[in-house]
């Protein structure tokens, strides 16, 4: 039965990833016939770039091309695409190369004209993929700013009021930079409720944040005094209209801008739960948008598990369950182990199941739509009654291996990885929780 539920998780989960495709939904999205432009830029970016870029020089003919297409995207999706340089780039850590990419685009994007079209094809990663920090700070400075952020368990719409406010692309600086062509762009969402102003930090869109709201954030998260200075005073500047803001949605830099949305972690979930109950499963969403600190979700889930199984169990035929959930949520690191939001949401569930007495036959999979979960090889984790005896057998005590923020090693001694490899898109993260009586 472990057997079979681990092969469920992973269709369910496959199934959802490939809703995701983002070669199909290019194909789907753009009309030419709607955009007469006389040339056209190809800009893309994002872990789903190549394959984005691929669909898109198949339906533009070649002579509407105004030269070679930019594609930029992490190491592991690069691949060749005709009429397209691409570019590999670090993620989630921005490196030199994505800098220079950023560069790049800046300055190709800047010689559109007026009857020109920018076409941008966004899809997740593109924030640490194109760094462009402004002018008096570095990318090292940009970086240490954002990692403080992402180590005390910073939500990503607070990550990006900061990171907008310190670059030239992000909080619609792209569209500010093509101006006066025509801009129109292609999302793939990584984003919970399709924010296209947290989308890759909206590089096309308006931005409502302001500097004031950077620098509270940093205060809040606790943290201000430990950012760069240069950081600090190019913010204080901002806050004093020393700095132009982001542009705003009254700004006309988007009396020609448009865009469609693709993809999103919703469809994918929706193409989960269509598997799931061609399975055989009574599937539930357990939730659209899953947020918060992951162990805690996790625990909340197991909870929630238990009470239903145990109703279930009552039942005079009782069915297996798929509660089914999407979304992103967060890590606080207190430890220096290694690991990813899915992979600690898997051993924490884990650690949860057995608190909370959850019984029967189960697996949860939480797994990185990406194939990457943190630094890290592999996509999440997938867990069972047994993971955490089997660790235990290895010499693993599992509590102090989540203490230590060290969910890789844990899943791993109980061959518990969830290893997929580069799907070459990203729309957030999928979690499968399998329940038979």
């Amino acid at each position: 039965m472990t057997t079979l539920l681990k092969q469920h998780a992973l269709q369910i989960f496959q199934a959802g990833v490939a809703a995701a495709d983002p070669y199909q939904a290019v194909k789907h999205c753009l009309y030419l016939d709607a955009l007469p432009n006389e040339k056209i830029h190809l800009i893309a970016f994002g872990k789903a770039a190549c394959a984005m870029a691929q669909a898109a020089v198949e339906l533009i003919p070649a002579h509407r091309l105004a030269g070679i297409g930019i594609a930029v995207t992490n190491y592991e999706n690069v691949r060749a695409v005709d009429n397209v340089e691409v570019i590999g780039a670090g993620h989630p850590l921005p490196d030199t190369q994505g800098f220079q990419a950023a560069q790049k685009i800046a300055e190709r994007v800047s010689q559109a004209q007026t009857n020109d079209l920018v076409l941008i094809l966004i899809s997740g990663g593109g924030s640490a993929l194109l760094p462009y920090p402004v002018v008096g700070v570095t990318l090292e400075e940009k970086s240490a700013t954002t990692d403080l952020l992402l180590a005390c368990g910073a939500n990503i719409q607070e990550i990006n009021c900061v990171r907008k406010h310190l670059s030239q692309l992000k909080g619609g600086g792209l569209a500010r930079l093509a101006t006066p062509a025509t801009v129109h762009a292609l999302i793939l969402s990584d984003v919970l409720g399709d924010d296209l102003s947290t989308i890759a930090s909206g590089t096309t869109v308006a931005d409502t944040s302001t500097y004031s709201e950077a620098i509270v954030v940093l205060q809040n998260k606790g943290v201000w005094t430990r950012i760069p200075e240069s950081v600090q005073q190019h913010l204080e500047k901002g806050k004093q209209g020393l700095i132009a803001e982001t542009p705003k949605p009254d700004d006309s830099v988007f009396n020609r801008t448009s865009y469609v949305l693709c993809a999103s972690n919703t469809v994918s979930l929706k193409a989960a739960q269509k598997t799931a109950e061609q399975l055989g499963y009574n599937t539930q969403i357990y939730s659209e948008q899953l947020c918060g600190i992951a162990r805690e979700e996790a625990e909340k889930l197991a909870i929630y598990a238990s009470t239903l199984t145990s109703r279930n169990a009552r039942a005079s035929s009782p069915k297996p369950i798929a509660l089914l959930a999407g979304g992103e949520t967060t890590v606080n690191l207190k430890g220096n182990g290694k690991g990813g939001r899915n992979q600690e949401f898997a051993l924490a569930f884990a650690l949860a199941a057995e608190k909370h007495r959850l019984t029967g036959q189960w697996t949860l999979l939480s797994g990185g739509t990406d194939g990457r979960d943190g630094p890290t090889d592999a996509a999440g984790g997938i867990v069972n009654a047994s993971s955490l005896q089997t660790m235990i057998n290895a010499g693993i005590n599992p509590q102090e291996y989540l203490n230590n923020n060290d969910a890789y090693n844990a899943l791993n001694s109980s061959n518990d990885l969830l290893i997929t490899g580069a799907t070459g898109t990203n729309v957030a993260d999928l979690q499968i929780l399998l329940l038979h009586p």
